[in-house]
């Protein structure tokens, strides 16, 4: 254990040994973060004596999980008696639930759906309620309130705009069908776990005393709801270490809360901060360019990356006519290296605006290189597949209305929507879901309410729903070798547009299904849909292809060569109304920050974008760089509040913005709270 420890550097090695109480390891980019936090839960089993099942770690992919799981293992060469928790938030969510939800009058055979799931039935909804509000903005709505524990009703009660008013109704109602159906969403599996916790002071306090010693990597990414999960985590012993980065904190988009980083060792007290700045991944000169470029943000906690490995390439500027000129240019460049022996998976081309693959895929095409656009549709999103999952649903869990709606007529079944509401309608008068009102009611009952021979056909889909469930319980393969026979969904898929296509894409999902359970014959058809339905982007990597990707998906990857294109004012930065321009240059510094021994900065004239032409300027963030010098680029503050947007205020209160306006150097905002309006300096507020 000791030569572990030797292998770290001091700052490194003093983090690693820090035990009791809480500890803030301030991680910059390429700085041996994993290998830090992986040491340091090595020393406390393996030296110290912690039993690992004490120990939580908690990180943001499974990827992340299984590495950090790895390499801590191989550091304690057997010596634990069992394997420490290394899971991620919604994991550890997942888990909890199941043996707790049953607090909440839930049963624990609940089944996550995914973000597509979500949409479809916040749509349905919208309609049934006759709401024509864009979707996007509804599913952001509820997912805020969620990360934000606000119940249906306080929504509805909090809604002063006719926008937010009808997004908390379709919230309600979101709410009653995913319970009615015992399913639960991502935002679920924290937003139930806090509740639980908070709720119930003896799960707290027996939680807490289980899990003495709790460690948390990418802390920058965390938001609101999973800060108070971690507080009622620790409060019993307040052994909590966070690892990450301010610098690195680019998701504020989606909730993340750079305050918790900024501001934890306020939030917790006797804080010990260890500084990590060796960077073990860069050259120098590509470094000096982040160091730079991130020196001009306010808010951070102050440190600069010096570089293990020293000198190395200057950042390479790429000036391009248009954005063709841009993709041909870089295409050729990378063939080239290609052709002197560099893998096309330590390529990456990365890009702020997803928009902006287009031209690289066509550029990329044109030279015959294989690529993969990370980010794209995800193999579980694929219609055909997600038919797969939703049978295996109604196996595990035939009472699984929404399931079931997607799959009545897939293959086609003749179930027309008047036969369809006419059923639905008469399970829920029933009380029963549409499965148990088909599966109990008489073939000549429900003759009259269809037909002859729709009524012989949801009966045959009864009894191969049942013949599937009575093989599943022998075991999920011997399900699996009698589901295509059953279903006939290839043979249905096969005669649609792209065919054969979906077909190979049905066949690639029972190939990864049978090899799933002959790897891990113990695991249950339950656990195998929760862990595709927790899959992230970057667990979907396939290696010996140029990675094209936005710099979010890019984040805690690293590559021998970068290319980072779209350069330009308006593009990158990305500029607007709710813009925050200290998360566009953290996002710069990311992308920078990815490279290992080439970084190319590419910058065009013009670019078509939107349906129209535009010339356009370079990014002020080159000159912030100093890659460029003399630009007249004046750098700007933008508002970090806008109109929507929660606050809280000291003394009124939570709020809503209605109106933002500059004042001098400040914001003010025009709020409501609770229909008391008032005017504020944004100064005087936090945002939720």
């Amino acid at each position: 254990m000791e030569a572990i420890l030797d292998d770290l550097n001091p700052s490194q090695r003093e983090a690693a040994q820090y035990i009791d109480g809480t500890l803030l390891i301030l991680a910059g980019a390429g700085s041996g973060k994993t290998k830090t936090i992986t040491s340091r839960l090595a020393y406390l089993i393996g030296e110290v004596g912690i039993d690992p099942r004490s120990t939580l770690t908690l990180t943001f992919t499974n990827k992340a999980a299984l590495e950090m799981r790895n390499r801590a293992l191989s550091m304690l060469e057997g010596n634990y008696t069992y394997p420490p928790q290394l899971l991620t938030f919604h994991k550890f969510g997942l888990l909890f639930l199941k043996f707790h939800i049953d607090k909440l009058g839930r049963k624990n055979n609940f089944v996550i759906i995914d973000s597509d799931d979500r949409k479809r039935l916040v749509k349905q909804i919208a309609k049934d309620l006759k709401i024509d509000t864009n979707t996007p903005f509804i599913l952001s709505e509820i997912s805020k309130c969620k990360n934000s524990c606000v119940e249906p009703q306080i929504a509805k009660e909090s809604a002063q705009l006719e926008d937010y008013k009808k997004a908390a109704l379709v919230y309600e109602k979101y709410q009653e069908e995913i319970f009615d159906n015992n399913l639960v969403d991502f935002d679920d599996l924290l937003m139930l776990t806090h509740k639980i916790l908070s709720e119930h002071d003896d799960i707290r306090v027996a939680t807490s005393q289980k899990y003495q010693y709790i460690m948390v990597d990418e802390y920058q990414d965390t938001n609101e709801l999973q800060l108070r999960i971690l507080e009622l985590l620790a409060s019993e012993h307040g052994n909590l270490c966070v690892v990450g980065d301010d610098d690195q904190s680019i998701y504020g988009w989606r909730g993340a809360n750079i305050r918790n980083i900024l501001e934890f060792d306020q939030q917790f007290q006797n804080t010990k901060v260890v500084k990590l700045q060796t960077n073990y991944r860069s050259t120098t000169p590509i470094l000096e360019a982040a160091n730079h470029l991130i020196e001009h943000n306010r808010n951070r906690l102050k440190k600069e990356l010096v570089s293990y490995r020293g000198e190395g390439n200057s950042v390479k500027l790429l000036h391009c006519l248009d954005e063709t000129h841009e993709a041909r240019s870089i295409a050729r460049e990378i063939k080239e290296f290609i052709q002197k022996g560099t893998h096309p998976d330590e390529i990456a081309v990365l890009y702020r605006i997803n928009a902006l693959s287009r031209s690289l895929e066509d550029g990329f095409n044109k030279e015959k290189l294989p690529f993969k656009l990370v980010g794209g549709m995800r193999f579980y999103e694929r219609a055909e597949i997600k038919d797969i999952i939703s049978y295996l649903r109604m196996v595990l869990n035939p009472n699984d209305d929404f399931s079931l709606l997607r799959i009545i007529n897939k293959p086609k079944r003749g179930v027309g929507k008047v036969s369809l509401d006419k059923l639905t309608h008469e399970a829920y008068q029933s009380n029963l879901s549409i499965y148990e009102y088909l599966a109990s009611t008489p073939y000549e009952t429900l003759m009259h309410a269809t037909s002859k021979k729709l009524s012989a056909t949801l009966k045959a889909f009864v009894a191969n729903i049942e013949k599937l469930s009575s093989s599943s319980q022998i075991s999920p393969l011997a399900m699996m070798d009698e589901f295509e026979h059953t279903i006939g969904l290839k043979a249905f898929y096969a005669k649609t547009v792209d065919g054969e296509d979906k077909v190979k894409n049905i066949e690639e999902f029972y190939g990864y299904f049978r090899d799933a359970f002959e790897k891990f014959p113990q695991m249950s058809l339950e656990e195998f849909l929760n862990d595709i339905s927790l899959q992230s982007d970057q667990d979907q990597l396939v290696h010996e292809q140029i990675n094209i990707m936005s710099i979010h998906a890019a984040k805690g990857l690293e590559f021998e060569h970068v290319y980072v294109i779209g350069l330009e004012e308006e593009f990158f930065p990305l500029l607007g109304e709710s813009t925050n321009i200290e998360e566009e240059r953290r996002l710069g510094y990311v992308a920078i920050t990815r490279a290992k021994t080439h970084l190319t900065l590419c910058y065009v004239d013009s670019r078509f974008y939107k349906g129209q032409r535009a010339m356009i300027k370079k990014s002020r963030f080159l000159g912030e760089c100093g890659i460029i010098k003399n630009t007249s680029l004046k750098v700007t503050k933008s508002a970090q509040y806008k109109k929507g947007d929660l606050i809280q205020h000291k003394i009124f209160g939570m709020g809503r913005i209605e109106a933002v306006a500059k004042v001098g150097n400040e914001y003010k905002l025009k709020i409501n709270f609770g229909g008391n309006k008032r005017e504020i300096l944004s100064s005087f507020v936090q945002p939720i």
